[in-house]
């Protein structure tokens, strides 16, 4: 299962980039969310991971993400694993002009098992509403980024 969404921004597309990169940033929006984050130490190949533990369905999910391209400022790519899924997430940026930018991300979400595909399945028919409120969190993130670093 595959959610995107695009976002435009009234922000250099390098002050874009280095936003979606505030991985301390993203940390702390994850605790504030209920998950237990763990930063990992850089390994050979891998330049940033992380475990984590939340719970999603009423059970407790554990998925160790990692950072598989960092090209600033226009890409960033990260990949997770868990027991049931594989996770992959895309950044890309794109300048529009000097002040303004465009942010396409893109998460994809393959099913390991039968009982995670029964859990995707399910998911899809409740796509567009799934859809409506990934682009509301992705255009709120951004947008409260944008904002902290007016204040």
């Amino acid at each position: 299962m595959q959610l995107s969404t695009r976002h435009d921004v009234e922000m250099s597309a390098d002050a874009l980039f280095d936003s979606i990169a505030d991985f301390d940033r993203l940390e702390r929006m994850m605790v504030r969310g209920g998950a237990k984050v763990r930063r990992l130490e850089p390994s050979a190949g891998v330049p940033m991971a992380w475990d984590i533990q939340f719970n999603w369905r009423g059970r407790r999910r554990d998925m160790r993400m990692s950072v598989t391209r960092f090209d600033r400022p226009d890409a960033i790519e990260m990949t997770g694993v868990s027991d049931s899924f594989d996770v992959s997430m895309k950044g890309d940026v794109i300048a529009l002009s000097r002040d303004r930018s465009r942010l396409i991300l893109t998460v994809e979400v393959q099913p390991r098992t039968l009982k995670a595909r029964l859990m995707l399945q399910t998911a899809r028919l409740t796509r567009g509403s799934m859809e409506r409120q990934f682009a509301q969190r992705v255009a709120g993130y951004v947008d409260g980024m944008i904002n902290a670093k007016v204040a």
